[in-house]
């Protein structure tokens, strides 16, 4: 596998659903169910370094050639889940993302257009062909939208701090879980008090969209907020201490109350926290 320390880590966090074996139709959930009992599973970092990978060449690869056979597997109760990593449908989306995320002297440095062009081609032809696909996998760079917050509690929280910084050693981990069931539950209870409290605006909008998204999934599925590459930016005390989850609960609840001034202090935090996180992706 080529190196891939040149490249700048795009610091990433990522909304994940798995999805019992059952969701899927053969001859898929066999794959699946073979792919599950290998001893060999790539990891996060795995996904990561190729992804990464494909930048290298020149021109670089802007979409995988072929869609990924792989997947990232947990348990819930005794029942297999996977998330398939769709990587090839995710470029896809990304790509038409980065228009609004670099400069198009940027942008066309690192993706000239003739091969934006013929992936964007590339995608049209494929839609046509699988017009109801979608991803396992949310990505955002250098924050967590507070929409994804709502989905998980703070009691879901898990964190390790890693064994350190030396090669070879475990990074930290900053995640919640949460049964899809929870999560849906918790999109509907937190969308009522939004718009019985607040105008119209972006955190009602996108709190709707992942709604949608989660409603296309098995309800026994399981739904994983990671911060990702985002804990190799946060210092550890930053981490240890960030509970974003606890926050948006509260500022939720505070509204719920009619209570605006404790709604205000939890969502003071959070742009707090989050604008410093973003004051690192200039500073990079």
């Amino acid at each position: 596998m080529p190196k891939v320390s040149s490249v700048i880590v795009p610091y990433a966090s990522y909304l994940r659903v798995y999805e019992p074996l059952a969701a899927f139709p053969e001859p898929e959930r066999g794959h699946w169910a073979r792919y599950a009992r290998r001893p060999d599973r790539p990891s996060y970092q795995d996904e990561l370094r190729r992804s990464l990978a494909d930048l290298l060449p020149t021109p670089p690869v802007a979409v995988p050639v072929h869609e990924s056979a792989d997947a990232f597997v947990t348990e819930v109760d005794g029942v297999v889940c996977v998330c398939p990593w769709r990587t090839r449908l995710r470029g896809w989306q990304a790509l038409g993302e980065l228009a609004g995320e670099l400069p198009a002297p940027v942008l066309d440095a690192v993706l000239p257009p003739l091969v934006r062009h013929q992936a964007t081609q590339d995608y049209e032809r494929w839609l046509t062909r699988n017009p109801d696909a979608r991803p396992w996998i949310r990505t955002a760079t250098w924050e967590v939208p507070l929409d994804w917050f709502v989905l998980v509690s703070d009691e879901e929280r898990e964190y390790d701090k890693g064994s350190g910084a030396d090669e070879g050693a475990a990074p930290p981990v900053l995640r919640y879980r949460t049964p899809m069931v929870q999560a849906r539950r918790r999109v509907a209870r937190g969308l009522r008090t939004l718009r019985d409290t607040l105008d119209e605006g972006p955190l009602i909008d996108e709190l709707l969209d992942v709604g949608r998204w989660l409603e296309e999934f098995h309800p026994r599925s399981l739904v994983e907020l990671d911060y990702g590459g985002l804990v190799h930016v946060l210092p550890a005390g930053e981490l240890a201490g960030d509970h974003s989850a606890a926050d948006v609960a509260e500022g939720i609840e505070a509204l719920r109350d009619g209570d605006g001034e404790a709604a205000g202090e939890a969502y003071g935090r959070l742009v707090d926290r989050w604008r410093a996180v973003r004051d690192r992706r200039s500073a990079n």
